[in-house]
């Protein structure tokens, strides 16, 4: 898809992955609709992009806050032909810790963010896309991004509720690329692995050493968020990605702590 004046939308978008995916994407000539609960990070978006982007503050677990901002975006710029997906939560516990179990509404609420949430913008922002009119030269409607996590398949102690939300991400993209295809809509997971991102920026230096020498095969350094920008826009640029996840991960293979 070329780019050049298509409307993008980022949820997730006022910081890390997100954030990078947005400036990625316009500088390949998109109109970015940012959504985000961090209405301060949305504000400096906003000063960043001037007109060509827009914000809204978007919960992407609620149904009418995702089609709120969806609305702006198609008000504002006419159509959504991309929906890169990088909101979400860790909500780290362990299943049985200090005679306690994992909490159901921790468990719930990371589910609801990162995997029930992912899902909510792609039904309602794929509902969108199927209106527009086929690209001249691949046919295609729309393409859609979300992202995954090398915990999906090696989840780490404490992980539980966030494997199984990045697990589920994985699982649905084939099946959701299969339901899009007739309407030229593509659909792509990207599987990150240890980036620096707000959601890592917390880790003492000494574990966060102990993850690259230990588990990163080459670059030995954890991955730049604009790398995570650039492949949302190569996945958006080249028509024959489609219902399948990326590992961009420098090989990481993750230790059980």
């Amino acid at each position: 898809m070329d780019l050049t004046n298509r409307t993008a939308i980022v949820a997730g978008a006022a910081s890390g992955l997100g954030l990078e995916s947005c400036r990625a994407l316009a500088r390949a000539g998109a109109r970015i609709a940012a959504f985000d609960i961090n209405e301060a990070g949305l504000e400096a978006l906003r000063a960043e992009f001037g007109d060509a982007c827009i914000t809204h503050r978007v919960d992407v677990s609620d149904e009418a806050s995702v089609d709120a901002g969806l609305d702006a975006a198609i008000e504002a710029f006419g159509a959504v032909h991309v929906s890169v997906n990088c909101a979400g939560i860790e909500g780290a516990a362990k299943t049985v810790s200090r005679g306690k179990s994992f909490p159901l509404d921790l468990w719930s609420r990371v589910i609801a963010i990162n995997l029930t949430g992912s899902f909510n913008v792609i039904r309602l922002a794929a509902l969108r896309m199927s209106t527009n009119a086929p690209d001249g030269d691949s046919g295609e409607r729309g393409v859609i991004i979300s992202t995954a996590s090398g915990a999906a398949s090696q989840g780490q102690v404490g992980q539980a509720a966030y494997s199984a939300s990045k697990a589920g991400i994985v699982g649905m993209t084939l099946p959701i690329a299969r339901d899009l295809a007739s309407y030229g809509i593509r659909v792509v997971t990207i599987s990150p692995g240890v980036f620096e991102t707000p959601m890592i920026a917390g880790v003492p230096d000494a574990v966060r050493q102990s993850l690259i020498d230990n588990a990163i095969l080459f670059p030995k350094r954890m991955g730049r968020s604009s790398e995570f920008g650039e492949l949302v826009r190569h996945i958006a640029e080249n028509a024959y990605f489609n219902g399948t996840t990326i590992a961009l991960d420098g090989g990481a293979r993750m230790a059980a702590r």
